[in-house]
C-alpha cells in the first residue's frame, strides 16, 4: 500500500464524510508526533534553537503546503511552531488532513 507521504491531498468541497475513530486511528499509525483533537483537527508542536529556526521551517512547511494545495493553520514565535490541520469544507479530518501530516514530518526528517 502507497506511503500517505507518497500521496497527493485531492480539494475537499464538501459533501463527504468526516473521518473519526477508529479510522483515524488507522491513518495516525504513519505519524510521528500528532494529535487528534476532538475528532476535529491534527495538531502537532514544534520547537526550535531560535526564531530564525522557527520562520525556516514555517516558510518550508508553507511550500509544501502550496503544493499539495492543502493549507494548515501554523502559528510560531521564538523557538516554537504548532501546525494545526484540518478540511474546512466539512469542519473535520478528511485523508489529505493525514497526507499533508506525513508530508510535513517527511520534510522535517529529511531536514535532520
Amino acid at each position: 500500500m502507497e506511503k500517505l507521504a507518497e500521496r497527493r491531498c485531492v480539494p475537499c468541497h464538501g459533501g463527504v464524510p468526516r473521518l473519526e475513530g477508529a479510522e483515524t486511528d488507522q491513518y495516525m499509525k504513519e505519524l510521528s508526533g500528532w494529535k487528534v483533537v476532538e475528532d476535529h483537527h491534527l495538531s502537532k508542536g514544534y520547537t526550535f534553537s531560535n526564531f530564525a529556526g522557527a520562520l525556516e521551517f514555517v516558510n518550508r512547511a508553507g511550500r509544501v503546503a502550496e503544493r499539495e494545495g492543502h493549507h494548515p493553520d501554523i502559528t510560531f514565535g521564538w523557538g516554537y511552531a504548532r501546525v494545526q490541520i484540518w478540511t474546512h469544507a466539512i469542519d473535520g479530518l478528511s485523508e489529505s488532513d493525514f497526507i499533508l501530516a506525513a508530508k510535513l514530518d517527511e520534510m522535517d526528517e529529511r531536514k535532520k
